[in-house]
């Protein structure tokens, strides 16, 4: 890992109609909307479904990081991930973020270090530490 602080850098672009294109240097440019929610067309990944994205991605990714220097044997991981917006003290903001979790361990992986992982995984989530909204995490551990 590089020195913090790390520097991220994302441009957005818009006509008065149409989809907001996303880029940042290096990556291929994303066209987002809003939501159906918010009477967009429920095509394009939106600011929201952008951010409940994230939350999954880092938690399998802090998982992974992790598991690897814990030395932890496992074969897949998923993550759903719910996050609930609603309007609290006067602000529309996600209030929850409910991720359920499967992970699938090998006969010789000991299963109660694997759920302490990833409860140290959502724990040290980067994306979920930055946010007000209340985590909660469900796990399901299969031996296969």
């Amino acid at each position: 890992m590089q020195q913090l602080p790390h520097h991220y850098f994302v441009g957005a672009a818009a006509g008065q109609h149409g989809s907001v294109i996303l880029s940042s240097p290096g990556l291929t440019e994303l066209a987002t909307a809003p939501p159906a929610e918010f009477g967009g067309p429920g095509d394009l990944w939106s600011p929201e479904t952008l951010l409940v994205g994230a939350v999954a991605n880092c938690f399998i990714l802090s998982f992974r990081a992790i598991a690897r220097a814990s030395k932890l044997e496992w074969q897949e991981l998923s993550c759903q991930v719910e996050g609930v917006l609603d309007r609290l003290e006067g602000k529309t903001r996600f209030t929850d973020l409910n991720l359920v979790v499967k992970l699938q361990i090998g006969a010789a992986t000991d299963e109660v270090r694997a759920q302490r992982i990833l409860e140290k995984a959502e724990e040290t989530c980067l994306i979920t530490n930055s946010m007000t909204a209340r985590i909660e995490l469900t796990t399901d551990i299969a031996v296969v």
